[in-house]
């Protein structure tokens, strides 16, 4: 019984790891479709915004089915990296580049924290499809993001 109650604690320290990465990616998309001055940017920054809404929840979901409530508050870097694309699209005037250039490095994060909760041996192994799944999804994003600024260019 202890071995279970410490894995289902370990598994709601990483859930929530990445529930505060989503948080940020939520609050960083929102910030970037208010800032850039391209309406389907808006569209496509709003609607990552809204998966990663979807995500927290499906995390909350688990975390609750563990028995524990759960909230969002958003992590220190991503704070960071929110603030920095605010201070950015005021120095670049809503300039569509250094917000995805922003982008792309909010992914790559949440991609790397995502990684991070894969490689850790106390995840409780029923949530890898559910958290494969929202890897592959940000993934995806960040390809799309990718392939945007190269149309930039």
């Amino acid at each position: 019984m202890e071995n279970t109650s410490k894995t289902n604690e370990k598994t709601i320290e990483i859930l929530d790891r990445l529930i505060t990465i989503l948080d940020d990616g939520k609050l960083g998309y929102t910030n970037a479709a208010e800032d850039v001055d391209c309406n389907q940017a808006k569209t496509d920054f709003l609607g990552y915004a809204r998966e990663r809404a979807l995500f927290i929840v499906e995390l909350q979901d688990e975390i609750n089915k563990l028995g524990k409530s759960t909230n969002t508050a958003g992590g220190p870097m991503g704070a960071i990296h929110r603030a920095w694309i605010d201070i950015k699209s005021l120095v670049t005037g809503g300039d569509k580049e250094a917000i995805i250039n922003a982008c792309i490095t909010g992914e790559k994060a949440a991609i790397e924290e995502y990684e991070d909760a894969l490689n850790e041996e106390h995840l409780n192994t029923s949530l890898r499809p559910l958290i494969l799944k929202q890897l592959a999804s940000i993934k995806t994003t960040l390809a799309k993001i990718e392939m945007e600024k190269k149309t930039l260019t």
